[in-house]
């Protein structure tokens, strides 16, 4: 016969609600970390944004096909406005926040320059800049969580 094995990280004895119980406090822990709610929806949509702006690449790359010009059209726009929200937000983040976002913001617009630059070419010109602008996006996507991190950890320390 076999036996089942309890999940990784379960304690004997203790029931499964038991074993939620701090996760389920840790994320409520987490929101009410950042107590400035402009702060974290300025950072938390420029985030999202970055992100939405990955996949989109990350999907164009992806095809079997290869990507299309079409699916790269909208890249410079969404990475010029993702930079124009980050330098808006930029005043109100500590010292930590501002080191990660202008990184970030140099992340976008080389994602933006090499979408800009696919664009203009073909062929194998084309799959480079495509990956470029990919490894740019998934970097500023980086720096911006990062920021997010150093801005909850500064409001905690309030």
């Amino acid at each position: 016969m076999h036996k089942s094995r309890p999940p990784a990280g379960a304690q004997k004895g203790m029931l499964s609600s038991q074993r939620q119980a701090p996760q389920q406090n840790k994320v409520q822990v987490m929101n009410v970390m950042v107590k400035d709610p402009q702060v974290k929806s300025a950072l938390d949509s420029v985030r999202t944004a970055t992100q939405e702006l990955h996949k989109a690449l990350s999907d164009a790359a992806a095809r079997r096909g290869g990507a299309l010009k079409s699916d790269i059209e909208a890249v410079p726009q969404m990475a010029q406005a993702a930079v124009t929200s980050l330098k808006s937000s930029m005043g109100a983040q500590n010292e930590a926040a501002k080191k990660q976002i202008t990184e970030a913001i140099t992340h976008l617009e080389a994602t933006q320059k090499h979408a800009a630059e696919g664009l203009k070419s073909s062929g194998q010109a084309f799959h480079n800049s495509v990956s470029k602008a990919l490894s740019d996006a998934r970097a500023a996507a980086l720096k911006i969580s990062e920021a997010v991190a150093a801005t909850r950890s500064a409001q905690a320390k309030k």
